[in-house]
């Protein structure tokens, strides 16, 4: 029960629908530490392309097909959420941003200059 407590609390500046991958730990002694991490970027990307809904989840392109375009600005807004994650705050947003922008070609999503 404290779990989610302490888990609807941390969640709860959070937009519903948004998916927020958590990485649980459980001890022996049933104490529990848990990490929140930002969305997933594929989901950012395609989010920030406006692409649509099928079967209630964002699916990208299979193959060379474009499913959607974003521009420089969102890869940049994208960079900045996924640097405040605690094991990405060591790399450089320039870093980040070339990231964000090979996972866009994985997805289907063209990056507009």
């Amino acid at each position: 029960m404290d779990f989610c407590k302490e888990f609807n609390a941390r969640t709860a500046h959070m937009m519903p629908g948004i998916p927020v991958p958590a990485r649980v730990t459980v001890r022996p002694d049933r104490s529990f530490h848990f990490e929140i991490r930002t969305p997933t970027t594929s989901w950012l990307l395609l989010n920030a392309a406006g692409v649509e809904e099928k079967k209630g989840k964002l699916k990208g392109a299979s193959g060379n097909e474009i499913v959607g375009t974003i521009s420089l600005k969102h890869v940049y807004e994208i960079a900045k959420i996924k640097q405040s994650e605690l094991r990405l705050s060591g790399l450089s947003l320039e870093g980040i941003c070339k990231s964000v922008i090979a996972q866009a070609k994985t997805v289907g999503v063209a990056v507009q200059p």
